[in-house]
């Protein structure tokens, strides 16, 4: 074995006897595991995948293509690492499955979801396949310049760069931080994926090519403070840049705004809405940013904030992360995560659900479509909602 080399991560997947504390919420009100939801097997439970990597470990079963698309159904939203009762080892699982991920990439066995995402990232710079030289097509009409000395580079990232709900979201948070007075830049052509999906799949590789060529391009530039549109690149520049030599100072883009309102920098009117929020897992379990949304929010005179039953750090993932958004393999079923939660979200009464990430936005987005929820609940970013509540 090449990734799985630690003595204590190899200890704790021997420890592990399926409590099966990992996966619930705190409260224990419903299942909290987007794989074990959707599939209902506990081999997708994160117990289930202990045992089954400790067997893979010791030679008792082989490497196969199930127990490949077991593993990369993994959405990395790090519940299990919320939920685990056994200190010692609770902050390791994620890395542990993350390590097998690597491991099954080094073989060459992974599903065609996987793999044709990689491909894309390879061949053209995305995963939409699309010119990197339209990857700052979103940012027109919004004031947004090129990146020379600005203060901050506001970076967009893949899905907000290319995705039709990502741009919207990219496009809203871009104008507002022009309009808000912000010395603000943007790569446009120039930017390239952070790679954060790319690791946590196990493509270290392929990570490491990218992450380090982003460091060099920010460094080359002069770049340092970040703002972004997306979490998981918050998450990949906080986590795991550092350790290249790519130190920045990065905030997620509702920070930035909680700020500015706080400032006055930001003016709102009264706007009489129902609103509830859904926490990003890369945003809330992962850089443990929680406040920053919701005192936007709360800051919109005559809305009316209402929780979701899970929120905070027991809140249901969308199903998006892990890689997922682009390998699908969770799929769109009744138990699908993006489906439970717009459920769990219309149960509060809110017309508006929002959103801080733009893969949530995407996943939730469709999944009340798909849920005939378009006439009562309207999925929108946290931008995109002070755009309606703005003086």
């Amino acid at each position: 074995m090449t990734y799985i080399r630690h003595i204590e991560h190899e200890d704790i997947v021997h420890r592990c006897f399926r409590c099966g504390y990992c996966k619930y919420p705190s409260d224990y009100s419903d299942f909290n595991c987007p794989s074990y939801k959707a599939f209902g097997w506990d081999t997708f439970a994160p117990g289930g995948r202990m045992w089954l990597t400790r067997a893979w470990l010791a030679g008792e079963i082989e490497t196969s293509a199930r127990f490949a698309e077991i593993m990369f159904s993994c959405v990395a939203c790090d519940n299990c690492k919320n939920q685990c009762v056994f200190e010692r080892f609770k902050d390791f699982l994620p890395d542990i499955f993350q390590e097998t991920r690597a491991e099954l990439v080094g073989e060459g066995l992974i599903p065609p979801g996987v793999r044709d995402y990689f491909k894309a990232i390879v061949t053209s710079g995305n995963p939409y396949k699309q010119p990197q030289s339209e990857r700052g097509d979103w940012a027109e009409g919004t004031g947004l310049k090129p990146y020379t000395n600005q203060k901050y580079l506001f970076y967009a990232g893949c899905v907000g760069s290319f995705d039709e709900v990502g741009r919207r979201m990219a496009k809203s948070v871009g104008k507002m931080l022009v309009d808000a007075g912000l010395s603000v830049g943007i790569l446009a052509g120039e930017e390239t994926c952070d790679g954060n999906d790319v690791r946590t799949l196990g493509e270290m590789g392929l990570f490491e090519e990218l992450a380090r060529a982003n460091i060099e391009k920010f460094k080359s530039k002069g770049v340092k403070e970040i703002v972004t549109l997306d979490p998981h690149a918050l998450n990949t520049f906080k986590k795991d840049y550092p350790g290249l030599g790519g130190r920045f100072k990065v905030r997620h883009y509702s920070e930035v705004l909680a700020e500015l309102i706080k400032k006055k920098k930001i003016k709102l009117k009264a706007w009489p809405v129902k609103i509830t929020y859904h926490d990003p897992c890369y945003l809330g379990r992962h850089q443990n940013v929680y406040q920053a949304p919701r005192e936007i929010l709360k800051a919109i005179p005559k809305a009316e904030f209402v929780e979701m039953h899970r929120h905070h750090e027991d809140a249901f993932c969308c199903g998006g992360g892990g890689g997922n958004f682009f390998t699908d393999i969770l799929g769109t079923g009744e138990d699908s995560a993006s489906r439970v939660r717009v459920r769990e979200a219309a149960a509060t009464g809110a017309s508006v659900l929002a959103v801080a990430c733009p893969s949530c936005a995407k996943m939730l987005s469709d999944a009340v479509k798909i849920e005939n929820l378009e006439d009562s609940l309207e999925v929108l970013g946290l931008a995109e909602i002070l755009e309606r509540a703005r003086k």
